[in-house]
């Protein structure tokens, strides 16, 4: 099959639906709300209706994205109302739990994605290991719909990939990605604005957690690790978004080639774990042992605790594929 066959097959499933809802996976990053957004936005230039739902509040920083508003929010407790759409699409998912919604099983579903830990689980399945970002697969639609490239729409996937790619220097940014980018702001992406939105608008608690994680550093040879505990989050007042990128300030020390960052989540016992990699070793296959997943340089998944145990069973994968 071609690059093009899925988005030929996308395309013609657009036009053959009137109305679709759109989601990602729980926790959105950056470039799961540019990537539902722009989605959104081309599907209203192909005459479809949009819903776009997500489990999980949008992060803080990427509330000044255009259209954000459009974005429901509906807790994972409760079902996604079934006279929204009889067909949906995800993002950047591996299966259905991973929106944290419900309501979804019997819907005709599209799954779009870019992990190496993809997997085939819809009616119609894209998944592009090779792009840098989900949202370059999105663009990738845009040009072959032969929608306009409206400032919205470039300022929704520039900001995804701008994050998605750790501001251009993940090993998924190459050529094509720089070009990408030139062209998104040459249809109206301001590169400038964009990065004081999502590097420089940060609240306080998440500066504060980050002290808070950082005075819990942890550096034994290649590997370095850190974590926040459900009280320190409540003494300190932040949020699980604060807790996004906490994971890069470690992975960013000399000499280390993998670190990992623990947070307690709310349920008893448990840790959601950050994991990076400098590329000696791809932790999406360590955090896919651990019913995780992602990308060679950056996975995640949930482990039991207590944190002593969490934090020895990660080790000891990392260690045993440093050796």
């Amino acid at each position: 099959m071609t690059p093009e066959a899925p988005i030929t097959a996308l395309l013609d499933a657009f036009r053959s639906g009137n109305r679709f809802l759109i989601t990602s996976h729980a926790r959105p990053d950056g470039d799961a709300i540019g990537s539902v957004l722009a989605l959104a936005e081309i599907l209203d230039q192909l005459g479809c209706h949009a819903d776009v739902v997500l489990a999980d509040p949008v992060p803080f920083i990427y509330r000044t994205l255009p259209n954000v508003q459009r974005i429901h929010h509906v807790p994972s407790a409760a079902n996604v109302d079934p006279s929204l759409t009889t067909s949906a699409i995800l993002l950047e998912c591996d299966s259905i739990a991973r929106t944290g919604l419900q309501g979804l099983e019997g819907r005709c579903l599209i799954n779009i994605d870019h992990h190496a830990s993809g997997r085939r689980f819809a009616a119609l399945n894209w998944i592009d290991e090779n792009a840098c970002a989900v949202a370059a697969m999105v663009y990738r639609i845009a040009l072959a719909a032969k929608v306009e490239i409206t400032p919205s729409l470039a300022t929704c996937l520039y900001t995804a990939i701008l994050s998605d790619t750790g501001s251009f220097t993940y090993s998924s940014t190459n050529a094509d990605t720089f070009a990408l980018a030139q062209d998104l702001a040459a249809h109206g992406a301001n590169p400038g604005q964009i990065a004081c939105d999502v590097y420089f608008s940060n609240p306080a608690s998440k500066i504060r957690l980050l002290g808070a994680a950082l005075s819990n550093l942890q550096c034994d040879g290649p590997l370095a690790w850190s974590w926040v505990t459900r009280s320190d989050m409540d003494d300190i007042g932040a949020v699980a978004e604060d807790c996004e990128g906490v994971v890069n300030y470690l992975i960013g020390i000399a000499g280390i080639e993998s670190a990992v960052f623990l947070r307690e989540l709310p349920s008893a016992a448990q840790f959601r774990l950050s994991i990076r990699s400098k590329g000696k070793i791809d932790v999406a296959q360590i955090a896919e042992r651990f019913g995780g997943g992602g990308h060679r340089n950056a996975s995640g998944c949930t482990l039991d605790g207590p944190l002593g145990e969490a934090t020895n069973r990660i080790l000891t994968q990392l260690r045993m594929e440093l050796c």
